[in-house]
């Protein structure tokens, strides 16, 4: 869609810029416009309609900056396609509390079983907090260098009823996946590391961040910008793996 809107207002500053061109470069009939005054507003429209053109031109440019970008794939199955684990960040970026907003409504968008949307999500910026997450994880070093780490949590109750939630895991990994996903979208790279079933992780991630009983951390997300961005995703398709009608 802004591909097509991008065109269709280049079309039209080209069309404005040919017609500014034609009239200033056309004779002005004095006979007919004897008046100074007619005169100077011929050419003010000139300027106005040259001014125009040049306006769409920068409209065009910049909505093609901001859409057509080849680190920041927008279409949903390119992002699929290029999402990778990324356990090494760019030390020197930071990513931003806007970027952390779009993971985070990203995440809270996947589907949830009877709609109880049992997430719940820390977000951790503090270097000794993911220091101490780092340590939790024997395969969590990357967390430490992380610009922020992001832990998904579920709710393990039913709301009111008090009865066991069976489905928080699905649907907190399903909010991890949309979470994973919008990273790539942004130029950012993501892993997810496992702290549900462990037992011992989980006792360590409730401990450094507090975390209530009837929660379950099910994963820590470090994220940051990728330290090299020209990392290429695994092929993982194997169609031997597909079965028809019967397994």
């Amino acid at each position: 869609m802004n591909a097509i809107i991008a065109l269709i207002l280049s079309a039209t500053g080209f069309a404005v810029l040919f017609a500014a061109i034609w009239i200033l470069h056309r004779p002005l009939d004095v006979h007919s416009c004897p008046k100074a005054g007619v005169r100077f507003t011929h050419r003010v429209l000139e300027w106005i309609l040259t001014a125009w053109a040049f306006v769409l031109f920068w409209q065009v440019y910049c909505l093609f900056s901001s859409t057509q970008t080849a680190d920041t794939p927008s279409d949903a199955l390119s992002v699929i396609a290029q999402r990778t684990s990324v356990r090494r960040y760019d030390q020197t970026r930071n990513v931003s509390d806007e970027a952390v907003e779009t993971l985070l409504r990203a995440a809270m968008s996947a589907p949830t079983a009877l709609n109880l949307q049992p997430w719940e999500f820390v977000a951790v910026r503090d270097k000794n907090t993911l220091a101490a997450l780092a340590g939790a994880n024997r395969f969590g070093a990357m967390i430490a260098q992380a610009s922020v780490a992001i832990v998904v949590c579920g709710d393990t109750i039913q709301g009111v009823k008090g009865t066991p939630n069976k489905w928080w895991m699905l649907d907190c990994s399903a909010a991890t996946e949309n979470m994973l996903l919008a990273a790539t979208a942004q130029g950012l790279g993501a892993v997810w590391t496992a702290v549900y079933p462990h037992e011992d992780r989980v006792a360590a991630v409730r401990r450094i961040l507090a975390i209530p009983e009837r929660y379950m951390p099910l994963c820590v997300v470090p994220i940051g910008y990728p330290a090299d961005p020209s990392a290429k995703p695994k092929d993982k398709w194997k169609p031997e793996r597909i079965h028809k009608e019967k397994f």
